[in-house]
């Protein structure tokens, strides 16, 4: 798959009318291939095996049951646990970023696009800000919108884009979404987002859970591309 400009003739959205550019953090403004995501599931796996005193089997199974259900793995634990949110996000996201290259390139394209630009993410802020800076994009977005921000409605729920879309004063029809699960892009579509799934190239299907593969094929997504960067260079370009 490559960068794929599909435009409301074929019945796909187009970008001409969009202002606001809203962007996954996590496997979408940087490769799969990085272990930020793996650091984070250890991490989230060894908190709830300490939190319940279960075995880590049993808190990873736990984990993914959250995370399909309810969004997020934090999410079910506050309804299910009445968790300390501040201090799962801390230990989760105390990550190594040393692995995490700067890509001028995308920062590069994200910057040349016209218009606000907004992170939108289910972890935390400072999370995003630091792998933002450790990027190169520090500087080129106008806001990020996390989990705090969402009152820890997660997406894929109408609720938390709802809350989005008012907290930052965005109009869905002069939006577009870009992230790397498709069930995230439902609601965006059914608002009038523009939406486009962001596939890292030789992804591996053993190194995600299956559900997460479904609904690319599905209407709700505009454009599929496997290179960011190029996707957004032929955007600004058209």
């Amino acid at each position: 798959m490559t960068a794929d400009l599909r435009s409301a003739a074929d019945g796909r959205a187009g970008f001409h009318h969009v202002e606001t550019w809203v962007f996954d953090l996590d496997n979408t403004l940087y490769p799969a291939r990085h272990d930020l995501w793996a650091q984070i599931d250890a991490r989230m796996k060894a908190y709830i095996t300490d939190l319940l005193g279960i075995t880590p089997e049993e808190a990873f199974t736990l984990q993914k049951d959250y995370y399909r259900r309810y969004g997020t793995s934090l999410r079910g634990l506050m309804l299910e646990h009445g968790i300390d949110t501040a201090a799962f996000l801390d230990h989760v996201h105390d990550v190594d970023l040393a692995g995490l290259d700067p890509s001028p390139r995308l920062a590069a394209a994200v910057e040349a696009l016209p218009g606000r630009k907004l992170v939108y993410t289910n972890g935390s802020e400072r999370h995003a800000r630091n792998v933002l800076n450790k990027l190169g994009m520090g500087g080129h977005f106008a806001a990020v919108h996390d989990i705090v921000a969402a009152e820890f409605h997660p997406k894929p729920t109408e609720e938390a884009y709802l809350r989005f879309l008012r907290a930052h004063g965005v109009e869905a029809p002069r939006a577009a979404m870009f992230e790397d699960l498709a069930r995230n892009l439902e609601v965006p579509h059914r608002l009038g987002m523009a939406t486009v799934l962001v596939v890292p190239p030789g992804e591996r299907i053993e190194a995600r859970e299956s559900w997460e593969f479904e609904g690319r094929e599905a209407a709700y997504v505009d454009h599929v591309t496997e290179d960011l960067a190029g996707f957004l260079e032929q955007v600004a370009a058209a």
